[in-house]
């Protein structure tokens, strides 16, 4: 029996946070938007930083999801990132963000590899 798609992207959105639990995020969940109780619009929350739009959907509009993402995340108090997780029937989960986005993402975790060969005794060459 075919799932609604309703039923479908509120299920995708559970597993997600179920997910980003897994990897430590202990505080990641589905937001209460889809009832309107909430003030943050992101599809998940729990990721520190990154404003999550949610979607599994058989036909990829990244460029819509993202601008969705991008009006969703300028309209919260705080600054994120928005990032689109999404993914098709029998398929990986894929995350879609404009490159200046990840660019400061990948920055921050370059950073932070520097300062760890630092502190775990390697010299600055």
């Amino acid at each position: 029996m075919p799932i609604n798609s309703k039923k479908k992207g509120a299920k995708f959105e559970r597993d997600l946070a179920g997910i980003f639990r897994e990897y430590g995020y202990t505080g990641s969940r589905r937001t209460a938007q889809y009832c309107g109780n909430t003030g943050d619009a992101s599809d998940v929350v729990g990721l520190p930083g990154i404003h999550v739009e949610a979607k599994h959907q058989e036909t990829m509009r990244l460029y819509e999801w993202i601008e969705q993402a991008k009006r969703d995340a300028a309209a919260g108090t705080e600054r994120k990132l928005p990032a689109v997780f999404h993914k098709k029937n029998r398929a990986d989960i894929l995350v879609t963000m404009r490159l200046e986005d990840w660019m400061e993402i990948y920055r921050e975790y370059e950073s932070g590899l520097y300062f760890d060969g630092l502190k775990n005794g390697q010299s600055e060459e």
